[in-house]
């Protein structure tokens, strides 16, 4: 009996562990500069592959994780092989490690180091209004047709796609900082022009009844008006 309460006391404990790790985080696995970015923001995820020496976006998938037990991943874009959208994907071997108060997630044989902690802003995103020649235009946000932006653990992604056609239209990330109601990017990846790498993108920025507004100008210098709800479904 006191083998079994050991037992379910340390599973839990790793369960709570992993699960208090995973929650509004990102984690980055870095190869001869290439890096791999996951970034967990609520039940939602993304995964973006590319190489900071030439600036080449190679690749992105994402959607909704679980871990319930155990950890699964429910595919809604695959730019890499569309296939894969709809599918789930369990992990057999996933772990989370703490070392001198660096977290390191193992997972798909790959060592992943946590990024620093950054509340402002952490959460899933859907576009849900652009303005367009002075006119805000309002979108809905449950449609199968997204544009999606997470951000957690000082990082960002926003990602363009479909799921009734599993297309996928765009993408890029890096990291952010939020302040004194100024949000800056800086893009690391950017999948439709690798010349955009490497700027920084400042916007005002507040929230209205929920929603995030955010104003300035776009990395080809037009002007940016935008409003993102939280995902919700």
């Amino acid at each position: 009996m006191i083998m079994l309460n050991l037992f379910i006391f340390i599973f839990f404990n790793i369960n709570y562990i992993f699960s208090k790790e995973i929650e509004n985080s990102s984690w980055i696995n870095e190869l001869n500069g290439v890096y791999e970015v996951r970034i967990y923001s609520d039940k939602y995820y993304s995964i973006a592959k590319y190489n900071i020496i030439n600036n080449e976006f190679i690749g992105t998938s994402g959607g909704i994780y679980f871990y319930d037990n155990y950890y699964y991943e429910v595919q809604e874009f695959n730019s890499m092989d569309s296939s894969f959208v709809g599918d789930t994907i369990f992990y057999s071997n996933v772990k989370i490690n703490i070392k001198n108060d660096i977290s390191m997630m193992e997972i798909d044989g790959k060592t992943f180091i946590k990024g620093p902690d950054e509340e402002k802003l952490s959460g899933s995103w859907l576009m849900s209004g652009i303005e367009r020649r002075g006119e805000m235009r309002m979108r809905e946000i449950n449609r199968p047709r997204k544009t999606m932006k997470l951000l957690a653990g000082n990082r960002f992604q926003w990602i363009a796609y479909d799921t009734s056609k599993k297309g996928f239209y765009g993408s890029g990330g890096g990291t952010y900082t939020a302040e004194n109601g100024k949000y800056i990017e800086n893009i690391e990846f950017f999948s439709r022009d690798s010349n955009t790498v490497g700027k920084s993108l400042e916007f005002n920025f507040e929230i209205k009844e929920g929603d995030w507004h955010h104003k300035g100008f776009s990395s080809k210098g037009d002007p940016k008006y935008e409003i993102w709800t939280k995902r919700n479904q």
